[in-house]
């Protein structure tokens, strides 16, 4: 079962400036310890690595490319986004746009413009019966 590890949601970037995304985020999915319950067996979890080109229009996938969150399309495609109101959106997504602009995001996560790929929340979990 590919799942993201709500406990390891929060770590993105983006929780910096959009928390309540990332908890509602967070709060959509099982803990891998309850997914490993209900398969039952012996049950391995393993990071998937989120690649920088990828097309997939989940928050992480833009961990790379902070200007994603500027298109509307690219906010409305990650449902999380749809919990906040309104107002509260555009104020996140104009954060988003002053960091980079400001040189504080470069500051902070500067490195993810060229890593091939990021480690987030994305997990498999597979269980053998």
């Amino acid at each position: 079962m590919l799942t993201c590890d709500p406990g390891l949601v929060r770590d993105f970037w983006l929780y910096e400036y959009a928390p309540p995304v990332l908890d509602t985020e967070a709060r959509r999915h099982p803990s891998v310890a309850g997914i490993a319950d209900a398969l039952g067996g012996t049950v391995t979890v393993t990071a998937v690595p989120i690649p920088s080109d990828c097309t997939d229009g989940f928050n992480e996938a833009y961990f790379g490319r902070p200007e994603r969150f500027l298109d509307p399309g690219a906010v409305q495609a990650c449902s999380a986004w749809g919990f906040v109101a309104e107002e509260t959106r555009t104020e996140y997504v104009g954060a988003i746009k002053a960091a980079p602009a400001d040189g504080s995001w470069d500051a902070r996560h500067g490195a993810l413009w060229d890593a091939e790929a990021y480690g987030g929340s994305l997990v498999l979990v597979r269980s053998v019966r």
